[in-house]
Order: C-alpha cells, then sequence, then structure tokens
C-alpha cells in the first residue's frame, strides 16, 4: 500500500500535535501540585514527644521542608504524585493530634507572599530536587 505525501504529513501533524498536548500537560501549572502539612501533636509526656519528633523526621525522609515548625511543604510533579505521597503522610499520622493536608496547584503556590520580621533574614533557599521518572 502507497502512502501519498499529504496523508504522511497529515500524520506527522497529528503526531507533532499529540507530543505538543502531552508536553503542555506535563508542565502546566495546573497538574504540579505543592502539599502542606500542618500539625499540632501532643507532647506532654517522652513518648508523645519521641512519636511527635518521629512524625517530623518522617515527613523530611518523604522530601518534605520545613516551612514553619509545624507547617512542611513538599513540591509534586502531577496529582497522581501529590496522592501518593498524601496517602503516605496519611500512614505516619500518630494516634493523638491533628494533621491537615493542603493540596495546592502551583499556579496557586506562585501567589504566596511572605513576611519576615524586621530583624530577621528570609530562610535560606532550599536544596534543588531533581525528579526522575
Amino acid at each position: 500500500m502507497e502512502r501519498t505525501g499529504g496523508s504522511v504529513i497529515r500524520q506527522l501533524y497529528r503526531r507533532k500535535k499529540i507530543a505538543d498536548s502531552m508536553e503542555q500537560t506535563r508542565l502546566n501549572a495546573y497538574h504540579i501540585m505543592w502539599l502542606f502539612v500542618f500539625f499540632d501533636l501532643p507532647v506532654t509526656t517522652k513518648k508523645e514527644r519521641r512519636l511527635a519528633t518521629r512524625f517530623r523526621k518522617d515527613l523530611l525522609k518523604d522530601g518534605f521542608s520545613m516551612m514553619q515548625y509545624s507547617v512542611y511543604i513538599r513540591h509534586c510533579a502531577s496529582k497522581e504524585s501529590a496522592a501518593v505521597h498524601v496517602k503516605r503522610v496519611k500512614g505516619l499520622i500518630p494516634e493523638k493530634g491533628q494533621v491537615s493536608i493542603l493540596q495546592v496547584t502551583d499556579k496557586q503556590y506562585g501567589d504566596i507572599v511572605n513576611y519576615w520580621g524586621r530583624k530577621s533574614s528570609p530562610l535560606p533557599e532550599g536544596p534543588k530536587q531533581l525528579e526522575l521518572f
């Protein structure tokens, strides 16, 4: 079966169009997510302090960065990746205390405004993460 030049060009154009749309989807600021974990854990007993410390350390091991003492944040390349980390955090939650998880898009996160006191300086920029697929 012989193809004409027009049909080959149409097929190449369709492939290029599909590849372009996939690239736009991959880099779209509405698909990239940020996870915030807010928590208030009891620390009155030695056991409670140990569990709270373990929870914080486990968040750090999972790629979260401390934004404030009880607020941790993580970048996720996709909604699916965010869902995996939400499930992981749910498994880390101690028996007592309150933990909240907030998901925002990269576009929403881009509108964040941070303020620091007059005598304090901004937090140092965290390490750049490399995500391999």
